[in-house]
């Protein structure tokens, strides 16, 4: 290998890239258990398509669009890369191979476009989601990666390397891009059936908590990676994330217990994302006390912020905006007034004696990549609405999305019936003796066609009895 290539920087990139794609799956079961029973095959299988299909492009032009030599005053690569041709294994991005930089890169360029889809759940055509994310990847995440992430001695991306952004790993070109993409979207395909008047609860909590702390482990990788090598800053990176996590938590709990009367797990899972999230562009440039009151400020922020939807009347499924949006921009933000200037970057926030001039620069980025993302994606849903149709009959969306797009169910309910009406007769016979195996016991006289009702009076005693756990339950949102 060359002089500079280190195989420790190497291993640990290699190990980081493999927890961010950790992260995909893990939001796939987050947003898997937020909606209901009918639709949750479609959410993992959202999440899953972004894998394959953003793979695909990446090798084909992405990571050539998003760091090759800049072709255009900083908004976009050249073709140098097609293919990813010239990338020997020789060739270094700092002390590690260019192409473990770009394995790295891609895994967040996957999950980018699947943050998406928790704003449209319950309602997407998956063919056309499909084509969404290739559009939407191409003419938007690659670029704004561009702008953010690549740095060439001032000859990079505009936001970054010219004009002194600060994103550490991605609160701008994944978070805010994502959550307003995901606002554009869900104003494009409209409400859901019965948005404001069903009850859409998640529908397995535990799927969601499974979810999140999969997403707090393979962020790890996701920020103290983004260092790109083994070092302090991606130690203190590391710390950071922790505990602006931690802190996030415990403000959406408080706020919620405030707001609602409980501390839910869903505020939980929530929470702790928000503060993932939030920490996200500032865990390369705050302390661990800056990246607690980070964690504090977006918990209950984004608390408060997820009921709007209900207030503006959007339908933002699973908080993608909420979330993603308004954290990102609350953790891109408080870098201007949080950075110490010793941590990975010389920038000074306000409170550190830096004044405001990196507070008007982390705004500007914010603003530029709200926009910038709306607007596409906004004409992009559009264009892919007229072309195939984004949204799914009412008929669809009623019965339940898995059935029509992807022919399965998550849940096999067919036999929860016969299994009560076989245990129900037997645990209210009078003798106490159980019915002989494989038979339905019943009242002499009662011809065997009863069995049917007694399975149907077995499913009203289930669902009835489901009734006050539904009465115990607090909507966190």
């Amino acid at each position: 290998m060359p002089d500079g290539f280190s195989a420790g920087d190497t291993a640990f990139v290699l190990i980081s890239a493999a927890l961010v794609m950790v992260m995909t799956p893990g939001l796939a079961f987050f947003y898997g258990g937020m909606v209901r029973a009918k639709s949750t095959l479609n959410m993992l299988a959202m999440s899953f398509l972004s894998l394959g299909i953003v793979s695909v492009l990446w090798v084909l032009y992405g990571y050539s669009l998003s760091f090759g030599p800049d072709s255009f005053g900083g908004l976009i690569g050249n073709l140098d890369f097609l293919g990813m041709r010239g990338m020997g294994l020789n060739e270094l991005t700092g002390s590690i191979p260019v192409t473990a930089f770009a394995v790295f890169q891609l895994m967040f360029a996957i999950i980018t476009p699947a943050l998406i889809s928790g704003a449209i759940a319950d309602r997407a055509k998956f063919a056309a989601w499909g084509l969404f994310i290739a559009l939407w990847v191409t003419i938007v995440y690659f670029p704004v990666a561009h702008w953010v992430f690549f740095f060439d001695g001032g000859n990079g991306g505009w936001l970054g390397d010219r004009n002194g952004v600060i994103d550490f790993a991605g609160g701008t070109a994944v978070h805010i891009n994502a959550g307003v993409a995901g606002l554009a979207l869900c104003l494009v395909l409209g409400k859901r059936i019965g948005f404001k008047k069903d009850p859409m609860r998640p529908h397995s909590l535990p799927l969601v908590m499974l979810g999140s702390g999969l997403l707090w482990f393979g962020w790890f990788g996701f920020n103290a990676g983004s260092a790109l090598a083994a070092n302090g800053v991606a130690a203190m990176a590391m710390v950071n994330t922790q505990v602006a996590t931690g802190a996030a938590l415990v403000g959406w709990l408080v706020y919620e217990k405030l707001k609602h009367g409980a501390f839910t797990t869903l505020g939980a899972a929530s929470g702790a994302v928000a503060g993932l999230v939030a920490i996200t562009p500032a865990c390369g440039s705050v302390s661990p006390l800056g990246a607690v009151a980070i964690g504090l400020v977006a918990g209950a922020v984004c608390a408060a912020a997820v009921s709007l939807k209900y207030r503006w009347g959007f339908d933002d499924s699973l908080d993608v905006v909420g979330v993603h949006a308004v954290g990102g921009a609350i953790g891109s933000l408080l870098i201007g007034l949080f950075a110490t200037g010793g941590v990975g970057q010389t920038a000074k926030g306000l409170f550190y004696g830096g004044g405001l001039g990196q507070l008007g620069k982390q705004a500007m980025g914010v603003a530029v990549v709200a926009a910038y993302s709306f607007v596409l994606s906004w004409l992009l849903a559009k264009a892919v609405d007229k072309l195939v149709g984004f949204r799914v009959s009412e008929e669809v969306e009623t019965a339940g999305i898995d059935q029509a797009e992807h022919a399965e169910s998550a849940y096999d309910f067919s036999a929860v019936g016969a299994g009560l009406a076989r245990a129900l007769p037997g645990l209210g016979s009078a003798s106490g003796s159980a019915p002989a195996a494989g038979s339905v016991e019943r009242p002499a006289g009662k011809p065997a066609a009863s069995a049917g009702k007694t399975a149907a009076a077995a499913e009203k005693t289930a669902t009835a009895a489901e009734k006050p756990a539904e009465k115990t339950e607090v909507d966190a949102r």
